[in-house]
């Protein structure tokens, strides 16, 4: 049988692994299940090996895959300050709404977080936390795989570390979708095309608004 956080955990890596085909990373579970080090993401992982509830792929970084899922579910648990709900594999056809905030620049700064339209997702994308979706114009996180008319999950925080990709609202007025990077009180909002050039403020006039969790492409 497995504990609550055992459970959890696996359930975390079924949906991404079903969503995307790739396995979340150590951070990402860390973050996920709110431990503390990446060292509590290594006991669950090698305690969920041992019970042949996943098994690592060999010569391949981050590669996990699930072998079994649990006969019958834990108990529900709390997965996000917002909303405790029982974490349980989410259907490939089953769809969240979360509020769609306008567009965001991937360029220059423009204004950010205009409306609330309704944002259909499939939940397997969206892991804990409140979400919200934003459109994404400009090209200046391309190298990132970000692309003008993109739609980017975000989920909402109010902190960042460095290389972490961000909504940065910048003198409460203007927002942008840039990586982030502190330098002493300064903060660095770098590009991904080297046709723009990394923006810098004082950490006075940037508030975070959300950190990047996924990316919904249209064709």
């Amino acid at each position: 049988m497995l504990t609550a956080k055992q459970h959890e955990l696996l359930n975390f890596i079924h949906q991404r692994l079903s969503a995307t085909g790739v396995s979340p990373s150590f951070d990402e579970m860390r973050e996920a299940l709110d431990l503390k080090s990446k060292s509590g993401v290594h006991r669950l992982i090698s305690a969920l090996e041992e019970r042949q509830f996943i098994r690592r792929l060999p010569n391949r970084a981050r590669a996990l895959e699930v072998v079994k899922m649990p006969d019958i579910a834990a108990p529900a648990v709390a997965v996000a300050p917002m909303a405790a709900r029982p974490v349980t594999p989410a259907a490939a056809n089953d769809t969240i709404e979360i509020p769609l905030h306008g567009r965001i620049a991937a360029g220059t700064p423009i204004e950010a977080l205009q409306g609330t339209e309704g944002f259909a997702v499939p939940a397997a994308l969206l892991g804990p936390g409140e979400h919200y979706a934003l459109e994404v114009s400009g090209d200046s996180m391309v190298d990132e795989g970000i692309l003008d008319g993109d739609f980017a999950l975000i989920r909402r925080v109010d902190s960042a570390r460095d290389g972490e990709i961000v909504v940065a609202l910048i003198d409460n007025e203007e927002a942008t979708l840039k990586t982030y990077r502190r330098e002493g009180q300064m903060i660095r909002l770098d590009p991904a095309n080297r046709s723009y050039e990394p923006q810098r403020y004082d950490e006075s006039r940037v508030t975070i608004q959300g950190r990047l969790s996924g990316l919904i492409r249209r064709y």
